[in-house]
């Protein structure tokens, strides 16, 4: 009897297909990010791998069971453990920043607030940056430009669609920059309700009743109200935004920030200074400023700038980079951080400081999620190697006892050999009838039972019966056996 086991055949494409599908998922989605955190994640994703490499063994053992010919068997074995050992042996490249001794790690970097606190309030609105202080953080970012009549304030965006209502107010000014509109028509534009809305990072339904009717209320913030605020509390990283060509303070943007800042009594030690023009000019009027470099130069170049810090996105520095940094006493600060497990890194890093939307959730972890020291790690890979190999070699052995009796059989050759085995058993079944039909009423057989072989159906013609005497019965029924049998 033949085993259909339509499951058993079409089960390799359907593992397969899943598995491409994660995979494909995971890559599109890193892709996307282009965050290369690979070294800082290896060991867990080596235990991933491993992971995977087991549950596809099942599919691999499967296919080695139902292999006919010794060659494939082999193939597919030598195949298959090939990988395997290679992915037990790829620990010994693996170089985390937290597989370290516990002593060895260094200070907590120090928060810096992306435009204040974006999770917990409208960007670059006083609310934002009051709540980025109450975490009592090192530093705030904010990005400045300057309204057509001089007054500078803080703003990111090229127009105002996004982080106001002017469409609503204004329509005609909707498409403007916002830089070649007056002070007293930016403040007229609410700057909170868009928040309340879109709800950017889906934290605006944890607002408390007091401060949700505070966020809805927020206006633009000018830059002479963040340096009151900000006076004496934190420092400030100073980003500019260039106004366009045609703007009447173009050429004398940099001076009207420079005097707002130094008229404010805002501490000059407090100031990261990120543009690039006039560093000579800015130098020579606030010597006292952090000239901080947002791209990474030569260290000749960094020295000629008398550049202090360096403000770089944290997938575009290195380890060893940082520690080059750190030799010629240069401070890194990398942005966007929000997630703990990647500020768990580059504190296991060395990175003096980092710029974040989540500072709230990251002044809250007291150490890096994980710390490994290198003995541990070890015990952890060659534990999690034997465990796999265990499983593997076990997932081999029983599918071999599971299948290693059952051919491969696809649904055309189980189709094909039911037909021809029942075409057998009626052709058996019609000759004991003929038979036992014939002695019993005492009829000669006219025509003898014929197969077609082609078609596998059986025939037969009736026999045209001749009534006989009672002598030469026994000759007759002898005759009808021979007959039968040829």
């Amino acid at each position: 009897m033949v085993r259909h086991q339509p499951l058993q055949y079409y089960e390799p494409q359907l593992c397969l297909s899943c598995l491409t599908g994660i995979y494909g998922c995971r890559w599109k989605r890193y892709q996307r990010s282009h965050d290369d955190t690979t070294p800082g994640t290896a060991p867990f994703l080596h235990v991933g791998a491993l992971a995977a490499v087991t549950m596809l063994s099942w599919i691999v053992a499967g296919q080695f069971a139902r292999a006919e010919r010794t060659s494939s068997q082999v193939t597919i074995l030598c195949t298959f453990f090939t990988v395997v050992f290679a992915l037990y042996l790829a620990p010994l490249t693996i170089s985390s920043p937290c597989i370290m001794e516990k002593k060895d790690l260094g200070p907590k970097p120090a928060l810096i607030g992306h435009r204040g606190a974006p999770m917990l309030a409208p960007e670059h609105t006083l609310m934002s940056f009051r709540k980025a202080l109450e975490q009592k953080l090192y530093g705030l970012q904010a990005d400045i430009t300057i309204s057509l009549d001089g007054v500078p304030f803080l703003m990111h965006d090229t127009t105002l669609r996004r982080t106001t209502n002017v469409e609503e107010e204004f329509p005609e000014l909707a498409h403007r920059p916002a830089s070649m509109l007056n002070w007293t028509t930016l403040q007229r534009l609410n700057a909170g309700q868009w928040f309340l809305k879109t709800d950017p990072f889906w934290t605006a339904s944890s607002l408390s009743p007091s401060d949700h009717r505070e966020a809805q209320n927020q206006s633009i913030c000018s830059l002479a109200e963040l340096l009151e605020l900000a006076k004496g509390n934190a420092t400030l990283l100073l980003n500019l935004r260039d106004p366009p060509r045609e703007h009447p303070y173009r050429s004398s943007f940099i001076n009207v920030t420079l005097e707002a800042v130094l008229h404010s009594g805002f501490p000059q030690h407090q100031v990261m200074w990120l543009p690039s023009r006039q560093r000579p000019l800015v130098r020579k009027v606030a010597p006292g400023f952090q000239q901080t470099s947002g791209s990474k130069e030569a260290v000749a170049s960094l020295r000629r700038g008398h550049i202090q810090r360096l403000n770089l996105r944290y997938t575009q520095v290195s380890r060893q980079e940082l520690r080059d940094y750190a030799s010629w006493n240069l401070s890194v600060n990398l942005y966007t951080v929000n997630a703990p497990w990647l500020f768990s890194l580059l504190w296991c890093a060395g990175v003096p400081s980092v710029t974040s939307d989540n500072s709230h959730t990251l002044s809250q972890v007291p150490s890096p999620l994980w710390i490994m020291p290198p003995d541990e790690y070890c015990l952890m890979w060659v534990t999690a190697d034997l465990v796999s190999f265990t499983l593997i070699v076990g997932i081999f052995v029983l599918q071999k006892w599971r299948l290693g009796g059952i051919r491969s059989y696809n649904p055309e050759q189980i189709m094909l050999s039911a037909a021809v085995r029942r075409t057998s058993r009626d052709v058996s079944i019609m000759k004991e009838k003929l038979i036992f039909s014939e002695i019993s009423d005492g009829v000669e057989v006219s025509d003898v039972l014929s197969v077609c072989s082609d078609n596998s159906y059986d025939t037969y013609a009736n026999s045209t019966a001749t009534p006989v005497g009672p002598r030469g019965g026994g000759s007759r029924t002898k005759t009808l056996i021979e007959r039968s049998g040829r």
